[in-house]
């Protein structure tokens, strides 16, 4: 279940967050599925690795083909819903980083 990108060079998004011990407006399962599913659809979208532990610890890392698909899927007006509900219910703290893959391997 890795995602399959292309030969470098592309960028990545490192998003790493604690979720909230308690959901107050519940939802974000349903919600982190849609934002997988619209990511999906966005112009130079490459692919996406995501894990959480049972503590609420995660990691998604997203791939994309230039930093103006980044800056495009960050103004999307659902993730932006989705950014905001984060920030102020779901998310006790988070990280978010972009980088230059500029080279893989793999086994």
């Amino acid at each position: 279940m890795f995602a399959q990108t292309p030969a470098p060079p592309y960028y990545t998004v490192i998003f790493t967050s604690q979720r909230r011990a308690e959901d107050a407006l519940g939802g974000y399962d349903a919600m982190a599925a849609r934002m997988v599913e619209l990511a999906a659809q966005q112009p130079g979208y490459l692919g996406i690795d995501s894990a959480r532990n049972v503590d609420g610890f995660g990691i998604t890392v997203s791939y994309w083909a230039s930093l103006e698909a980044i800056s495009a899927w960050k103004a999307n007006a659902e993730h932006r819903v989705a950014q905001e509900n984060g920030r102020r219910f779901w998310y006790q703290h988070y990280e978010l980083r972009i980088a230059r893959v500029e080279r893989t391997y793999s086994s």
